[in-house]
């Protein structure tokens, strides 16, 4: 029996469970080691229970049951998070996997997404509108998470982050309050989980700005690895100054094998993956550049947007062993290209890799002050990532990426985007917001001042 559960009066918890459209599962049920699994296999965590809500009624509940009790409250949508910070050892889960809806409105463009709703299934209500939500790379990964943290992918140099594209939230605060935020209302706290992560409430829904995307031109393009320092070179001078409607992040991989062809597999490359928004008719001459470069690989085609967006998810599967290190960078000068080289040469695993996601375009022209995001003026959102599905090898891409991520670190810009974060520690969670920091700790205190809702990328409330 855990420890939550012996501090508990039986009948307290009964009348809790009562109180619930959801159910809540225990140590003891027989879907608990299923119920407590997360997108990275490397967290073992054993909540003392989870509290499956349906509704908003059905969080506003656990908040107050969770508060009344002093328990350790961890919430979780999709589950991605590469730290586990969606469950806690001990206390009590509040998953939000239930609340899901989703409402396109074509009269202005704009979608209602419900808390536990992954990605996929917005790119799944949106593309018959010819519609889309700046999002990441993943389709599997949680709405919730991913728009609290900030948002990078694909369409973040046309249509900039996902806090950038967010108007209006429901929210349950730490007081068991229900509270709708926005531009006019609770502006403070609108602004607050604009990049603030999960510290200020939970979100039930999301109200956000769809664009017109319908069809993409993306995918790949590989070059050996013993390219890397030219090839990062270029980039960075081509990507910069390319319109808009080109996105492409750049990696270090090495390609694990189908859908990629035989002769690939197991070789270590410097590959971009490209996105392209524009007219069709002006693609062939925009992507000549990189065409000259003479890439060993490119498969490079229209596709629908939710295409491309599901493009990784076959290879990689909920499940697997995960490692996080991130930064920001603002280059990429001969130092970070030689470190990239280097580590990029001996990636330990087929799966483990380094992405640079580009902070250009509309992303950058938001005010570092605008929200709580304070890298407006990086780059790239880099991120080192040790993966593979056998736990026997945790070690050893947990070390890989601890020294790619120190050999590359003094040149970065100090701070890390908080979503490709592990569980590292105040100091770093400050360092990402910089001057914003301060601002939270004051918001933190006005709306959650026991730090009640503490299970994340953690802003402590100004005392």
């Amino acid at each position: 029996m855990s420890k939550l559960v012996k501090n508990l009066e039986a009948s307290s918890l009964k009348e809790f469970a009562s109180s619930l459209r959801g159910n809540i599962v225990m140590p003891q049920d027989a879907d608990f080691n299923e119920t407590r699994k997360v997108y990275n296999g490397m967290i073992n965590k054993y909540p003392g229970m989870f509290v499956m809500c349906v509704d908003v009624a059905d969080v506003m509940n656990a908040v107050n049951f969770g508060r009344e009790n002093n328990l350790l409250v961890a919430v979780r949508g999709g589950g991605h998070n590469g730290g586990g910070l969606g469950l806690c050892d001990d206390g009590m889960v509040i998953d939000l996997s239930g609340l899901k809806f989703i409402r396109v409105n074509t009269s202005d463009n704009t979608v209602r997404v419900g808390g536990g709703n992954l990605w996929g299934e917005v790119d799944h209500a949106t593309h018959p509108f010819g519609l889309a939500v700046p999002a990441g790379i993943i389709s599997t990964t949680g709405v919730g998470g991913l728009t609290l943290g900030g948002g990078v992918g694909h369409l973040s140099r046309k249509y900039g982050l996902t806090i950038d594209n967010l108007l209006e939230a429901d929210m349950v605060l730490a007081d068991g309050s229900f509270v709708t935020v926005d531009k006019e209302q609770y502006s403070d706290l609108f602004w607050a989980i604009r990049g603030g992560g999960g510290n200020f409430g939970i979100v039930t829904s999301f109200k956000f700005q769809a664009h017109p995307v319908k069809t993409v031109i993306g995918g790949p393009t590989l070059f050996p690895i013993e390219r890397t320092e030219e090839i990062m070179e270029w980039y960075h001078e081509f990507l910069i100054n390319a319109e808009d409607d080109l996105n492409g992040f750049i990696a270090t991989m090495i390609i694990p094998g189908p859908p990629f062809p035989d002769f690939l597999h197991g070789n270590q490359y410097c590959g971009i993956v490209w996105c392209y928004t524009g007219d069709s008719d002006k693609f062939e001459k925009l992507f000549k550049p990189v065409r000259d470069l003479e890439p060993v690989f490119e498969h490079v085609g229209e596709m629908p947007y939710p295409a491309i967006q599901t493009l990784f998810d076959g290879l990689m599967p909920p499940g697997m062993q995960w490692y996080w290190r991130a930064d920001f960078f603002n280059e990429l000068g001969p130092e970070i290209r030689a470190q990239h080289l280097k580590f990029g040469s001996k990636i330990p695993t087929p799966l483990s890799q380094m992405h640079l996601y580009p902070i250009s375009g509309v992303a950058s022209r938001v005010g570092a002050e605008e929200t709580p995001w304070a890298y407006r003026d990086a780059n790239y959102a880099g991120v080192i990532v040790g993966v593979d599905p056998n736990p026997s090898n945790a070690d050893k891409i947990t070390t890989w990426c601890k020294d790619y991520y120190n050999a590359l670190h003094p040149y970065s810009s100090g701070g890390a985007y908080s979503n490709f974060m592990m569980d590292e520690g105040q100091e770093r969670v400050m360092a990402s917001y910089k001057h914003n920091y301060e601002r939270l700790t004051q918001i933190k205190a006005k709306y959650d001042p026991t730090n009640f809702f503490r299970v994340n990328q953690n802003i402590k409330p100004k005392s």
